[in-house]
């Protein structure tokens, strides 16, 4: 916020005051319920549809993996709760290394052909925390972050955004495991996308019958 100067404007904060904290705004987001977040979101979704900001009509999707703050060391089996060092020491005595190093583990579990499984493994310090391939190639557990829809935290995961194309207003989000590929999930925040666009063409025939609408009465196409 400090060097954007269009918030600034937006505000009221002059160019020689300072700005919030950031956690000003992430510390009050938290203390609200999700229900109470939806209808802010449906407001807000409703004033700029009346506007003609929101035409409903052509739909881009996308999202973001980000890394959690959880260290793949602090996986578990989920059957039996053997930690990864204890897998990969039982995987290198079974080859004939009776007292592994970490460099023997880590040279080995890279020559495995099965990689970690989110059915197989879980992180014991973050429960939300999936095992997903970054950018990079790296593996790491992740998240895909974004806005809380059916979970009241608004930490880590994989937020799905659907944005009207033509304003850039965005239209619906929805939360995914950071193992889960944007072809699995795009299906979900579509259909939430096109339920939002109903409601807006249902509140505009209500609100204003004899007005030409602003929304796109087809809905998505």
């Amino acid at each position: 916020m400090k060097d954007s100067l269009s918030l600034r404007r937006f505000l009221s904060i002059a160019l020689d005051e300072d700005t919030p904290d950031h956690s000003t705004i992430s510390r009050t987001r938290r203390l609200i319920d999700v229900e109470t977040h939806r209808q802010v979101f449906s407001w807000v979704l409703g004033l700029l549809a009346g506007q003609g900001l929101l035409l409903g009509k052509r739909i881009g999707i996308d999202a973001t993996t980000l890394e959690a703050n959880a260290a793949m060391r602090s996986i578990v089996r989920r059957d039996s709760g053997e930690s990864y060092e204890e897998f990969l020491t039982g995987l290198a005595k079974a080859s004939g290394i009776e007292t592994p190093t970490r460099e023997q583990m880590a040279q080995l579990d890279r020559k495995r052909k099965k990689r970690t499984s989110n059915k197989e493994w879980k992180s014991t310090t973050d429960a939300d925390a999936r095992i997903a391939k970054m950018k990079n190639g790296r593996t790491h557990m992740a998240y895909k972050a974004g806005i809380p829809t059916d979970r009241s935290s608004s930490v880590g995961w994989k937020a799905e955004h659907a944005v009207d194309m033509e304003s850039g207003a965005v239209v619906a989000v929805t939360l995914q495991g950071a193992d889960l590929g944007d072809t699995t999930t795009v299906k979900e925040t579509l259909a939430e996308a096109a339920i939002s666009v109903a409601e807006l063409v249902e509140r505009e025939a209500d609100l204003h019958p004899e007005a030409e609408p602003k929304v796109n009465v087809d809905g998505i196409e």
